[in-house]
């Protein structure tokens, strides 16, 4: 039987979402977790790759397992198991050939900057300081990401993908208070995307590049036309959504 596992994580310590040698990853502990839970070797596929020290409030992954168990009990196994900055909000059984990665469609994040210094929040923004950002020409500059579909200009240049093409379907800055958030859903995006994006939109919010500077640096398809990335930590993916049809109601 395959079960999706909806969780949420704090990315900080974490060497990013994929199991890899010498490095702490959020798979590599739910792998772990649930190994010890079922006493055998269980490996779960993720929706997604988060980048080192990014944050998910929620990610899916699916696993495969012929036992049956009881999914209340199971989410407060894993609880009890896994660190406290990665938490399990739920399981749900799924059709057997439910993919959590290639049946997405579509994918949230939000970029989360402070304005100022907030000890509380070192972790999870970006923090600049007597930085005056122009917010409504970011917020243009946004609107045009919506009018393209090739982003190669905002990818790392080492990727194994095939295509660039992705389906942007929202992009928007909203301040509130010192806390400028950027909120972005597409149905799919490509490695260090966001942040490039982001650092490319803080340009022009400082007024280093014009709107049609945007513009260009996104038909060049060059990567080092676009902008510095932002830092890791103030990166969210919010919400991957699925068709209602691939969980089973039970």
């Amino acid at each position: 039987m395959r079960y999706f596992i909806e969780l949420s994580y704090k990315g900080t310590f974490y060497h990013g979402w994929q199991a890899q040698p010498k490095a702490i990853s959020i798979q590599e502990s739910l792998n772990k977790a649930l190994t010890t839970i079922f006493r055998k070797t269980i490996d779960v596929v993720g929706a997604g790759r988060t980048d080192a020290g990014v944050h998910a409030e929620q990610l899916f992954a699916h696993v495969d397992v012929s036992e049956d168990f009881d999914k209340n009990d199971l989410v407060y196994k894993l609880n009890s198991l896994l660190p406290s900055d990665i938490v399990i909000q739920n399981i749900f059984a799924t059709s057997d050939k439910a993919h959590a990665r290639f049946d997405a469609t579509s994918r949230s994040y939000e970029y989360r900057i402070f304005l100022g210094r907030n000890p509380f929040l070192i972790d999870t923004t970006w923090q600049l300081i007597n930085k005056k950002l122009n917010v409504d020409k970011m917020n243009e500059a946004a609107q045009i990401l919506l009018t393209y579909t090739d982003f190669k200009s905002f990818s790392k240049t080492k990727t194994d993908v095939k295509t660039y093409n992705c389906d942007v379907r929202k992009a928007v800055w909203v301040q509130s208070g010192g806390l400028l958030t950027f909120y972005i859903t597409a149905d799919r995006f490509l490695r260090n995307m966001v942040r490039a994006i982001v650092g490319t939109l803080l340009d022009v919010g400082l007024e280093k590049i014009t709107l049609e500077k945007f513009r260009e640096i996104i038909e060049s398809r060059e990567r080092c036309n676009a902008g510095t990335s932002a830092p890791a930590k103030g990166l969210f993916l919010t919400q991957v959504t699925y068709p209602k049809t691939i969980f089973i109601h039970e």
